[in-house]
């Protein structure tokens, strides 16, 4: 499915390219499903979610900032996690969206998490996120003591690293995003992705300053990723993070075969959200809308059908 993009301005000065595709009666009342994606990719992400669900509900897929043709300020400090998620909320202002469902993979599913603890509809009807939806994402009550405690996850971050390390500016410089993909991270699996999405990713991992963009999301994270020869505790200063209970409806969908994020990231979800629904799907590892797109839109259209 081929649907064109068009130029959003955010009043806080970000353009993002975004698909908006809904049903083909111009139905204005459809409910809302805002798509994130994440690291590496782009609202391409989606292209068998969109297709799919479309028909039915408003399908809204930004290219986030620093991604293909959004903006992508080379700072780090344009990459903080608020700033991440008051674009999603410009985004719905600025496209007239009042309530929405937000699905996020990856770096999306981790905006997605904070789109969602700071939107949800409470129970006075006060809020704008109605139902959340993230894949292969780590809570972040729950990823950062993993970091500290679980050698599985430790090691599989060892590559966010080198994602931060200056040292390896000038490779990406030189060659883009592949260079830096192609010495630290390991858990690819290229035959599963068609040779038209694999060449179109290349070209968009070709330009220097969208690949420095696209590291800020690990630089600008106040996440700590410890080596492997630190200790495996708490830090005497470690503070968890105060952060309420998601209270509406939640879907977690996890790909059981993720090298990067172990399954040790669901332990724990059933105590910090409500109303939870998780979904595991076997034999899949970390691209799950695209890897296993079936099995994703049967989890996805029970969830939305059942919650509506």
């Amino acid at each position: 499915m081929r649907v064109d993009q068009k130029r959003v301005e955010l009043p806080g000065g970000i353009g993002l390219d975004v698909i908006d595709v809904g049903p083909s009666n111009g139905d204005k009342d459809a409910p809302v499903l805002i798509f994130l994606h994440g690291f590496p990719e782009s609202h391409r992400t989606w292209r068998h979610q969109i297709a799919h669900f479309s028909g039915r509900f408003r399908c809204i897929a930004p290219d986030q900032r620093g991604y293909r043709g959004s903006s992508a300020p080379q700072d780090v400090a344009s990459y903080t996690p608020d700033k991440l998620i008051g674009d999603v909320f410009q985004l719905a202002d600025t496209l007239g969206v009042g309530k929405f469902t937000i699905i996020g993979h990856d770096w999306g599913g981790a905006i997605a998490w904070g789109t969602a603890l700071g939107g949800q509809i409470n129970a006075k009807g006060i809020g704008r996120v109605t139902r959340a939806v993230v894949a292969n994402a780590p809570h972040p009550a729950i990823f950062q003591k993993l970091l500290y405690l679980d050698p599985a996850q430790r090691a599989a971050s060892q590559y966010i690293r080198a994602f931060r390390d200056p040292e390896n500016d000038g490779l990406v410089r030189e060659h883009g995003l592949v260079g830096i993909l192609l010495k630290e991270v390991k858990w690819d699996r290229p035959s599963t992705m068609e040779q038209e999405e694999r060449d179109a990713l290349l070209k968009d991992w070709s330009n220097p300053d969208t690949a420095m963009a696209m590291l800020n999301w690990y630089r600008g994270s106040p996440m700590v990723v410890p080596p492997m020869d630190a200790p495996f505790e708490l830090p005497a200063d470690y503070q968890p993070l105060a952060l309420p209970n998601l209270t509406i409806p939640t879907l977690v969908i996890w790909a059981m075969d993720d090298l990067a994020l172990p399954p040790s990231n669901l332990d724990g979800l059933d105590e910090i959200i409500d109303d939870l629904t998780l979904v595991q799907i076997p034999d899949c590892g970390h691209f799950v809308p695209w890897e296993a797109p079936e099995q994703f839109n049967a989890a996805l259209e029970d969830f939305l059908e059942r919650t509506a």
